[in-house]
């Protein structure tokens, strides 16, 4: 079965207070149409621009993901970000009137909880997965983090975490099912050192923070007085400690609630690849800094396929590097099996031709006379003699050989052809042509739209 994209079945609204600015903010997650994306909108500016939540539009992640785009920046999105992707939903408009996400209760916990209570809408279009073909490494020696990608068949994320404390050990967390996120993960609570506390403040940074959003972990123990004065300096009550721990009256949801915090980050972040992802994921002693560089691998490769994957600029109507005369030249080819019109391109690498599919086609007699669909094997063979011409044109005397199909590999057919189609091919070389033997790699569009795609083998013999 088909996975289909989802949205929110209706609008919600949340309030509450910014991390770090401690300005209540007003947010509202609409429903979006499919292959909208998450998309943020600063309604309290001018214009009301929309920010992508997309990587490539981060900006810090000091201490938390910021993004900016047409002049509007919005902090800490992670959270919100996990909840929408956690929860599988595709599509999302969150509206804000502030520069700063909510904390609420420092975790993903009230905005899970707020959309499962809207629900939750599958729409038509399909998910289009970000699948992990081969190894994605990112590596900080100098900080000893390390992200890695390995192929799998659904999202598996596992995240380490030390920070060589005697009270918060080495941990780890796991989600092998994005279905389990909302009660596995959700809930688990930003964290802080105590001894981070003066400097935060004093940098006029968590205003809005407070045991009531953040587990606070006491690795060292502090003279009372110590304590009483970031109490005061923190605009807190002022709390006993008997010795290293952790502050919060709170008990920990989870005794790994770090560890499967930090895989809530991981979760926001990855959210800003633009796509779901299949793929087992490892992080070990990741933060939003290293989330976010190992997501700019990702959406690099996906920029890559997707120029890879795309119809070919060129103008249908230009004239052509070789037209029927010449094709027929050098193909033996010939009515019902000739199945290239004109070629627009050629290099030493790369050649782009075209098949006009009619009505008159000879094969839609019988497949099918009510329904009339090119076959698939006639694609294919229209992608190899596109292929063959250029194979041909790389001997002095092409009159002479013929090309044979030797192998066809991965093929995937994408949609239908039919009448009234032009078909666009695109074959590139995957490596040079060696003792005859020419591999492809080609691709057929009608429109924009990618038909089928495979790779190819022939060989180059003489006659």
């Amino acid at each position: 079965m088909k996975d289909l994209q989802k949205t929110l079945s209706k609008s919600i609204s949340i309030s509450g207070k910014g991390l770090h600015t401690g300005q209540t903010v007003e947010i509202n997650i609409l429903p979006a149409s499919e292959n909208h994306g998450y998309k943020f909108q600063r309604i309290d500016i001018e214009g009301k621009p929309i920010v992508n939540a997309l990587v490539e539009n981060v900006i810090d992640t000091s201490r938390g993901t910021t993004i900016e785009e047409n002049g509007a920046r919005i902090y800490t999105v992670e959270h919100i970000l996990a909840a929408l992707y956690g929860l599988e939903i595709d599509n999302a408009l969150i509206e804000i009137n502030a520069p700063e996400l909510p904390i609420l209760d420092g975790s993903s916990k009230i905005y899970v909880d707020s959309i499962l209570s809207a629900g939750i809408t599958e729409q038509s279009a399909e998910k289009n997965y970000f699948v992990v073909k081969n190894n994605i490494i990112f590596n900080d020696e100098k900080n000893d983090i390390e992200i890695i990608a390995i192929p799998d068949s659904k999202l598996n994320l596992s995240v380490i975490i030390d920070y060589k404390s005697n009270v918060l050990l080495a941990q780890n967390a796991n989600l092998s099912n994005l279905k389990d996120f909302k009660d596995e993960i959700a809930s688990c609570r930003t964290f802080v050192f105590l001894h981070e506390l003066e400097y935060l403040v004093k940098n006029n940074l968590i205003k809005g923070g407070g045991l009531e959003n953040a587990i606070v972990i006491v690795d060292k123990v502090l003279p009372q007085n110590e304590l009483d004065r970031l109490a005061d300096l923190f605009k807190k009550p002022r709390v006993k400690l008997d010795g290293p721990g952790i502050l919060n009256d709170k008990p920990l949801a989870f005794h790994n609630e770090p560890a499967r915090h930090k895989l809530l980050d991981l979760v926001g972040d990855l959210a800003l690849v633009g796509q779901p992802i299949k793929g087992r994921i490892i992080a070990r002693k990741s933060g939003h800094l290293s989330n976010v560089e190992f997501a700019k691998k990702i959406r690099a490769i996906i920029k890559k396929d997707k120029f890879r994957n795309s119809a070919p600029d060129i103008d249908l109507n230009a004239t052509p590097v070789m037209d029927i005369a010449k094709i027929k030249s050098l193909l033996p080819h010939r009515y019902p099996f000739l199945l290239v019109d004109k070629i627009l391109f050629m290099d030493d690498t790369t050649v782009i031709g075209i098949k006009n599919v009619t009505v008159n086609e000879d094969f839609f007699n019988g497949h099918f006379p009510a329904e009339p669909v090119m076959p698939g094997v006639l694609q294919i063979e229209a992608m190899a003699q596109v292929g063959g011409l250029m194979v041909l044109s790389s001997v002095p005397d092409p009159h002479n050989y013929s090309t044979y199909f030797l192998k066809i590999d991965n093929v995937k057919f994408k949609r239908k052809v039919v009448p009234g189609d032009t078909i666009v091919f695109k074959l590139e070389l995957i490596a040079p042509i060696r003792r005859g033997i020419a591999s492809m790699k080609g691709q057929a569009f009608v429109g924009e739209n990618l038909v089928v795609e495979g790779e190819l083998m022939a060989q180059i013999a003489k006659k």
